[in-house]
């Protein structure tokens, strides 16, 4: 079964990497701006996770720059994820707010989603 897995996750990087979107080109200022506000959030991942592979296309797609971790090969990065969002599950976003209360997010859809509302519709 590992073997199987390892040739899946491989296939999956190598598609990935083949096919990876074009970010947006923003104004200068706008992306600065965008950057700062999505400093303080985090991405657990694991590389050959399909689930986190479609966040991270995500992510370069609307050319939105957050740190991703590596959870699988960054022991530290695996214990932070299971210390704070209280277990070894990927993809997981940490979102830090401006008070340094801290929220962990799981699952793709709602990660793409939060996202999408927070950093890339228009405020009204």
């Amino acid at each position: 079964m590992a073997i199987i897995r390892w040739i899946l996750g491989r296939l999956i990087l190598l598609i990935d990497a083949l096919t990876t979107p074009k970010g947006v080109t923003r104004p200068t200022e706008v992306q600065k701006k965008l950057d700062s506000e999505t400093a303080r959030l985090a991405l657990y991942q694991f590389k050959a996770c399909p689930f986190c592979v479609k966040v991270r296309r995500f992510l370069k797609q609307h050319t939105l720059n957050i740190e991703t971790r590596d959870a699988k090969g960054n022991p530290q990065f695996r214990e932070e994820l299971l210390k704070g969002g209280g277990e070894i599950k990927v993809p997981c976003l940490r979102i830090e707010d401006e008070q340094g209360g801290v929220q962990w997010m799981y699952e793709s859809s709602e990660i793409m989603r939060f996202l999408e509302q927070r950093y890339l519709l228009p405020q009204a």
